[in-house]
């Protein structure tokens, strides 16, 4: 297994990071909370790879490649991205290629998360949207694919979803990314224990980061904290309802509605109220704490924290005055 990007892993311990929205914020702003970042004291970024943003209303969603290649020059930050899908949009031998140019310009810091995708994303060349067990074979046999071509060797392969033929990455990287892998359910959670250097969960997954250990995982955890910090609640509790009531859509349905509009219309019977009551909304640092607190009981050790909306710096400094002491 590759082991760059997780130099910084500590068993036992945990990191906080904090998330680059790019389906909120358009390219020269991801820099800039970057930089707010990593002088805020954060360990670590992550970043999302969409092709569509949830909601016409969050207004972005910039090819991550370019924004990752910029990173490298404006942040000393190891980052993880949160998470690209090498099934669908992009050949996995592409996304070889600009794995490997990534983690040439990090020299160590970069690490690919990957998972087994949405529609929302994926579905855009006309492709069929597969169910998910055979998805995560693709996400199986791709990881497979680009390990091969991260060697510097010519590569043919054949496979049951891939062809590639004569194909060598001449500029391949010194440190190959860790790759972890996303997992919702069991068998995403074996794949990620066989294919990957790490794992990514939502929330405190007890059960699933069990079930990766018990199949072989390890590496570090990762696991994302979405929260609305404002100074008053009801601002923050506004805000996230406009921008990410996506978090009320159950189950199935992430994953197979493939249009923002589809997703504004699924998300319309989400009320502020719902938002108030299930979500970490408002000043207060203790749920925050609470909720990582579950978090790295269950084994999570890489926390990064989704700020939702423009007020990143309000959130940076809240991070700074309250919510890391409240951590510790």
């Amino acid at each position: 297994m590759c082991a760059a990007g997780i130099g910084r892993y500590r068993a036992g311990v945990a990191t906080y990071g904090m998330t680059l929205s790019s389906e909120e914020h358009p390219p020269r702003r991801l820099l800039h909370i970057a930089r707010l970042a990593e002088e805020s004291g954060f360990e670590f970024l992550s970043i999302s790879d969409h092709f569509h943003p949830w909601l016409d209303e969050q207004g972005h969603s910039p090819f991550v490649w370019s924004v990752l290649d910029a990173l490298a020059e404006t942040t000393s930050l190891d980052v993880v991205t949160g998470v690209t899908c090498p099934t669908g949009r992009v050949h996995p031998a592409i996304l070889a290629q600009a794995t490997a140019t990534t983690a040439a310009l990090f020299e160590g810091r970069f690490s690919w998360g990957v998972g087994s995708g949405e529609a929302l994303n994926e579905h855009i060349l006309g492709d069929r949207w597969p169910p998910a067990p055979v998805r995560l074979e693709m996400l199986e046999e791709a990881i497979g694919l680009v390990r091969e071509l991260w060697k510097g060797e010519s590569v043919t392969h054949y496979g049951e979803h891939y062809t590639d033929e004569n194909a060598r990455i001449y500029d391949d990287a010194e440190h190959p990314p860790a790759i972890p892998v996303s997992a919702f359910g069991p068998l995403a959670a074996d794949v990620a224990a066989r294919a990957g250097d790490g794992l990514i969960v939502t929330g405190p997954s007890k059960e699933i980061i069990d079930r990766w250990r018990q199949a072989g995982g390890s590496g570090p955890v990762y696991g994302q904290v979405t929260l609305g910090w404002a100074e008053s609640r009801d601002d923050a509790v506004e805000t996230a309802h406009r921008i990410w009531r996506t978090s009320g859509v159950p189950g199935q349905l992430s994953q197979d509605l493939p249009t923002p509009t589809h997703f504004d219309q699924a998300a319309s019977i989400v009320t502020p109220a719902m938002i108030a009551e299930s979500e970490l909304v408002g000043p207060d640092p203790e749920p925050v704490a609470e909720r990582v607190g579950e978090m790295v009981a269950a084994g999570v050790d890489h926390i990064y924290f989704h700020q939702i909306g423009p007020d990143q710096e309000g959130f940076a400094a809240f991070w700074t005055d309250s919510l890391e002491a409240a951590l510790t």
